[in-house]
């Protein structure tokens, strides 16, 4: 995939949202620069999940403003597959729903890419890591300037991580990315801005811009230069 022509922003401002009767966020600012890759981390419950469907236009503010300057492609946690459609008919689903041609080819070299081979089969037949890679390959597919991912790589062994994450920031070089994690070590490899979220209603506990990295290569996590900022975001998780 190229890179995208043209890297947009997202601003987050005074934007408040309940769940039921508990808030869940009250006037949080929040901007993502054009080409940054923001890693979202924070403890279960601080909201993230429904952060990233506020910046997808899925959830609508109580007050506050998100204003996204493009269009978006959400990977959801759940990874939102077609039970009934074949793998590749369901990375070409956007196209076809905007009266696109499908570009099939690119789709299978995409599901090859994430290491989905069988093409033919259908996600209730695959595995909760086979299926995260076929919504992985979704999103690749759509070639967004926004792509927000929920715990994307969560369901995967530890070396098929290392290498779709490195697939997934070559693919995304010069999109605006928001990546929602549980794991230090991802948001150290793959970020350029780290953001905790804590306590109730969230608020940003941390906001860790990291030294510059090569574009769309992985970091080493375990570089003694990160280790300040691995300390800083533990505590940040830590805090109560």
């Amino acid at each position: 995939m190229t890179p995208h022509p043209a890297a947009t922003r997202i601003d987050i401002t005074a934007l408040s949202l309940a769940y039921g009767r508990a808030p869940l966020f009250d006037r949080l600012d929040l901007s993502v620069a054009p080409g940054e890759v923001l890693c979202l981390l924070g403890p279960s419950g601080a909201g993230k999940s429904t952060l990233l469907r506020a910046m997808a236009g899925l959830v609508r503010p109580e007050g506050g403003s998100v204003v996204a300057g493009g269009a978006v492609a959400l990977m959801t946690q759940d990874d939102a597959l077609l039970p009934w459609a074949r793998v590749v008919e369901n990375v070409v689903l956007g196209a076809r729903l905007r009266g696109e041609r499908p570009d099939v080819p690119r789709a299978e070299a995409l599901l090859h890419a994430v290491g989905v081979n069988d093409l033919a089969k259908r996600p209730d037949a695959l595995s909760g890591g086979m299926r995260k890679r076929v919504a992985l390959a979704w999103l690749l597919y759509e070639d967004r300037p926004i792509a927000l991912l929920d715990e994307p790589f969560a369901a995967l062994d530890a070396i098929t991580r290392r290498s779709v994450q490195a697939l997934t920031l070559q693919s995304l070089i010069g999109c605006t990315v928001v990546l929602v994690t549980h794991d230090p070590f991802e948001a150290l490899a793959m970020g350029t801005r780290i953001v905790v979220l804590a306590g109730v209603p969230a608020r940003i506990a941390l906001d860790e811009r990291l030294p510059p990295a090569p574009l769309g290569t992985l970091r080493d996590p375990a570089d003694p230069d990160l280790r300040p900022a691995y300390l800083r975001i533990l505590a940040a998780l830590e805090a109560p």
